[in-house]
């Protein structure tokens, strides 16, 4: 799902870190990659940290609703974290969290 959107915006392949998620033929969910960084604990913030090595930011923002997403902001991850509570609130997230949204607008209305 992924893919044709970052196709679309012009996002190089190299930097999509996303679980890819395995169907059988009859369209039943079968698993996911787990070669993907990204499918285990810990594996967001270490594609957080190729990204910012990769790229030279100097500050790096984790959008994200769940705990690892959260994890993403270990030392050397993430300078930021806000939690998107637009879907699911989960306390434990939000309480860790440097910013507490529930919808987009009013994150992309307070950047602007």
């Amino acid at each position: 799902m992924i893919n044709p959107v970052a196709s679309i915006l012009g996002i190089p392949q190299e930097n999509i870190f996303a679980n890819q998620l395995l169907f059988g033929s009859s369209g039943e969910f079968l698993g996911f990659d787990a070669n993907e960084p990204t499918s285990r604990s810990g594996g967001k913030a270490t594609a957080v940290q190729h990204i910012q090595k990769v790229h030279g930011y100097k500050a790096l923002v984790m959008i994200g609703d769940g705990a690892t997403d959260l994890e993403a902001r270990k030392p050397g991850g993430a300078d930021i974290y806000v939690c998107y509570a637009g879907v699911q609130l989960r306390e434990g997230v939000a309480a860790k969290a440097d910013w507490l949204v529930f919808n987009f607008r009013d994150l992309i209305n307070s950047l602007e």
